[in-house]
């Protein structure tokens, strides 16, 4: 007589309905007690809702997508041989402990998934009641259950979901949803956690070695993706161009291989935020005219950059969480301020860097940021002299442009773009006046950065830029 029970949705606490996201086995797997059969997901929070008994899927009466709520089906299990029904009375193993119930601690789905600040009011909890096993089953039971013991959540108090059993990856839902939303197939990416567990770290690193091509492709087919080894991108479009024209081919630049990759990376791994602001420049661009009059005969040029990038050094000093970098879960702050540069070059974009700025003036950054420029255009430029940099200026001023979106140069966590400056009149309270204004774009790593900062950050550099007396202060 086969013994097919219906597994129904438990108490899933305030929730009316939640949505099905992810469908854990398949029918004529077998599971194990307490093992996750799928995840769910409120508006507040996603969880695994595990069985209760151990068996065979039989039928899966749900779907990813489905609205499901507590008592729904879900699917079908027949009970492996000695191992009582849902329902069965627990006096069937008397000798084994009363059943346990469970709380489990579901991660909340905050916005930014990397930066876990919803308070632990904000968790939902699910308790599942757990089914008496026999006596000669509960000892097995209880290994495997200490084997996946929950670990105490500090912010919520309760438990961790136990990981899934029987090949499933090994993760909690939180990490399966910031997986879901990049693509990856977990099956794919090796945890480094206790017992192999995949951490958020493990996704985004396997991320970096696939936009890198460390993935290889054998892995990719084996995933079924079809771009970037496990990432579920479309196909890059296959096109004949010379169906509609004459065409001529070139290959890419050394540079642009090698900087075009690490924008790739930089612009998917980091989360931009732009701020644009602007500055009043009418006192400081007569000043940089008196000093190349003044030092005419020396060879120097003084350009708006070397100004610009004074202004950032104190800039960095004033909001010192800008001159950092992230390591991990740890973030680095740096007491040196070396400053990088893009140079256009025929060849591509490079960005060199002035070591200690802080200890040099206008003349000095001026003669050693044209120095490095010309290196950068006559391709001799060494790698340690692309290396090191807090933050980076990115200057479009010779060229044109209001305002645009800079992207950071990891591992730093910001970049200032710079555009052409432009005459615009200002009311001075009795008059309009001209008044020579210079666009900023100042993009930040908003897992690091929050927007009053980056709006503060940018402000204050503009204030510097506007009198620069206020660096000697």
């Amino acid at each position: 007589m086969s013994n097919i029970t219906a597994i129904e949705v438990p108490d899933i606490g305030d929730f009316d309905t939640v949505e099905v996201i992810e469908i854990l086995v398949k029918v004529g797997d077998s599971v194990k007690a307490e093992q996750s059969l799928i995840t769910v997901e409120s508006d507040k929070a996603s969880m695994e809702i595990p069985t209760s008994i151990a068996g065979i899927v039989k039928a899966i009466a749900v779907k990813v997508g489905d609205k499901i709520k507590q008592g729904s089906v879900m699917l079908s299990i027949e009970a492996s041989a000695g191992a009582p029904s849902a329902n069965a009375p627990s006096a069937a193993a008397p000798s084994a402990p009363a059943a346990a119930t469970a709380s489990v601690a579901v991660a909340s789905s905050a916005s930014n998934t990397s930066a876990p600040t919803a308070p632990a009011a904000s968790a939902a909890a699910v308790s599942v009641a757990a089914s008496a096993a026999t006596a000669s089953g509960t000892s097995s039971a209880s290994a495997s259950a200490a084997n996946n013991s929950a670990t105490a959540s500090p912010s919520a108090g309760k438990l961790e979901m136990p990981a899934s059993t029987a090949g499933l990856p090994h993760a909690s839902p939180s990490v399966r949803k910031f997986a879901r939303e990049l693509g990856v197939d977990l099956a794919l990416v090796k945890g480094t956690g206790v017992k192999e567990r995949i951490v958020q770290e493990d996704i985004q690193n396997f991320v970096k070695q696939a936009l890198a091509g460390g993935v290889g492709a054998s892995s990719a087919s084996a995933s079924g993706a079809s771009l970037g080894g496990g990432l579920d991108l479309l196909p890059w479009p296959k096109v004949d161009f010379t169906k509609f024209g004459e065409i001529t081919s070139k290959p890419l630049s050394r540079i642009k291989k090698i900087s075009g990759a690490n924008l790739h990376r930089n612009w998917v791994m980091i989360p931009h935020v732009t701020n644009n602001d602007e500055a009043s420049i009418t006192e400081l661009e007569a000043f940089r005219v008196t000093l190349n009059k003044e030092n005419e005969k020396s060879g120097i040029k003084v350009t708006m950059l070397a100004f610009l990038i004074k202004a950032v050094v104190a800039a960095l000093k004033k909001f010192p969480e800008f001159n950092a970098s992230l390591d991990g879960d740890n973030l680095v702050l740096k007491q040196y301020f070396h400053i990088g540069f893009a140079a256009d070059t025929p060849n591509g974009l490079v960005v060199p860097v002035i070591r200690d700025a802080d200890k040099k003036g206008i003349l000095e950054l001026a003669a050693e940021s044209s120095e490095l420029a010309k290196k950068a255009r006559d391709g001799k430029l060494s790698p340690a002299e692309m290396q090191g940099g807090c933050m980076s200026i990115s200057s479009l001023g010779g060229i044109g442009g209001t305002h645009f979106t800079p992207i950071i140069n990891a591992p730093e966590l910001a970049i200032l773009g710079v555009s052409k400056s432009y005459m615009k009149p200002v009311w001075d309270g009795k008059q309009f006046v001209p008044q020579l204004t210079l666009p900023l774009s100042l993009s930040y790593d908003h897992r690091v950065i929050d927007g009053a900062s980056g709006a503060r950050f940018n402000a204050y550099l503009g204030s510097l830029l506007a009198d620069f007396r206020r660096i000697a202060l």
